[in-house]
């Protein structure tokens, strides 16, 4: 496991005016320990498992994938469960703290994951080899604040895959946010019981999240970029993916009203190139 011997700060600090820190790098100094510590409380690992089912694990077996790599790996929920189902996983993400979680984790599951920290924006530096899928799940890819990050987040994403590979990446629902406000319950993603986990401002530019744990009453926030459904389409169409379906909590878009998330599957081979994507 390769991680940052950088010490880390004891609190998160966003400054005077916290809804003015819009910047990709920031998150390095969100993931604090304490916060990673009750990161699981969030997530709720078997109430995640029942809700979101094998959803994930079927879209890889049906494009014959078996090598995978994790960019967002966070405390290792996804990692955990591919590694049990049979696929070869590699762990990767940018906060040391969130990677030594994810090994711990992994180590209580009985199995030793193969971590490594590394920012997307160069991602092919620090992971080798390719993969027939990239995964980039739990509203990670929220974090890039620049376009420019975005597409090159992508990119390397795009250039970690084989020829016939695909990326799996998924985001907040920020359109149903901006357009109509947070109606969140929380059904799929963020499960815990004992946490409330809701926006404290949003704009165009910004989300900013508050993970309230009443337990202890403890308080964390996550700045965050509203990333908007046909935006981020849009992009993974510009960097080179072929066809991009997009679901709704684990089901088709037109099934499913004002979902919490949207999980896009992004193909990099082309399955016919006089058919257009499937949307």
């Amino acid at each position: 496991m390769t991680v940052s011997t950088e010490k880390q700060p004891e609190h998160q600090n966003y400054g005077d005016n916290p809804i003015d820190v819009r910047e990709t790098g920031k998150y390095k100094s969100e993931y604090i320990q304490s916060f990673v510590e009750r990161w699981d409380e969030l997530i709720d690992w078997e109430a995640r498992a029942e809700s979101e089912g094998d959803f994930f694990i079927e879209e890889l077996r049906k494009r014959g994938a078996k090598k995978i790599l994790d960019v967002a790996t966070g405390t290792g929920f996804h990692s955990v469960r591919l590694r049990k189902a049979g696929f070869e996983v590699v762990s990767a993400d940018g906060s040391p703290e969130m990677l030594a979680k994810a090994f711990e984790n992994g180590h209580k599951q009985n199995m030793i994951l193969r971590t490594v920290q590394a920012d997307w924006r160069w991602l092919n530096r620090d992971v080798h080899g390719k993969y027939d899928a990239v995964i980039c799940l739990g509203n990670s890819f929220t974090h890039l604040f620049s376009e420019r990050a975005r597409r090159k987040a992508l990119a390397e994403f795009y250039a970690a895959l084989r020829h016939d590979g695909v990326l799996i990446l998924d985001q907040r629902n920020y359109d149903g946010i901006l357009d109509n406000g947070f109606t969140s319950k929380h059904t799929y993603y963020y499960c815990g019981d004992n946490v409330k986990a809701e926006p404290e401002h949003v704009d165009d530019g910004l989300a900013r999240f508050r993970y309230e744990f009443t337990s202890d009453k403890s308080v964390y926030h996550l700045n965050m970029f509203p990333l908007r459904k046909d935006y981020v389409k849009g992009l993974m169409r510009d960097v080179g993916f072929q066809s991009i379906s997009t679901y709704a909590d684990f089901q088709e878009t037109h099934r499913s009203k004002d979902p919490d998330f949207f999980i896009h599957v992004a193909e990099k081979k082309y399955d016919n190139e006089d058919e257009g994507d499937n949307c």
